[in-house]
């Protein structure tokens, strides 16, 4: 497996990244909200995005879970039991790479309500067409894609291909 055609640019990416920076900042003015960054794919999209946003206190926090092998969901979630109670009160903001199924991250939701997150929004940099298999609705969204396997920016397939500077198709 390879990174096929580019899907998106690095200047597109960066352009939509600003974009949503200037969202986030109107949303969350008056507010301390925390930035949980959902490791490893959203690395570069949670750095990027929290330099876009203007606000005096953002709090960054990230959680790890793994959900995919190889190209393939496995339908299990691991890392939610690293979560604690001291997001209890707090504004939250899920970033992820890449909301496909919805499985991981409506699991996350689920998680942060009962430890007591006074709110929870979800921040993706893709949404896949046609993948979704939870109800799950992300408040905002970069780019909505076709159903492909794509690497980049963050994104990978079993470690490889994160720090390309644009998301890319995986191809045979």
């Amino acid at each position: 497996m390879t990174p096929g055609r580019v899907l998106l640019t690095q200047t597109q990416i960066r352009a939509r990244v600003q974009q949503l920076g200037k969202s986030l900042t109107r949303h969350y003015r008056g507010k301390r909200p925390i930035f949980l960054g959902v490791m490893n794919g959203a690395l570069f999209f949670l750095a990027d995005l929290v330099r876009a946003i203007d606000l005096d206190e953002t709090e960054i926090s990230c959680v790890r879970l793994a959900s995919y092998a190889g190209t393939n969901s496995t339908g299990k979630i691991l890392g939610l039991d690293a979560l604690d109670d001291s997001i209890a009160g707090r504004h939250v903001l899920i970033v992820d790479d890449i909301l496909d199924t919805g499985r991981t991250l409506s699991a996350l939701v689920a998680r942060l309500k009962k430890l007591g997150a006074a709110d929870v929004k979800i921040c993706v940099l893709l949404q896949k067409r046609g993948k979704q298999e939870v109800p799950l609705h992300a408040n905002w969204i970069g780019f909505k894609i076709p159903n492909h396997f794509v690497v980049g920016y963050g994104l990978d397939y079993d470690g490889r291909y994160r720090g390309l500077k644009q998301v890319r198709i995986l191809t045979d």
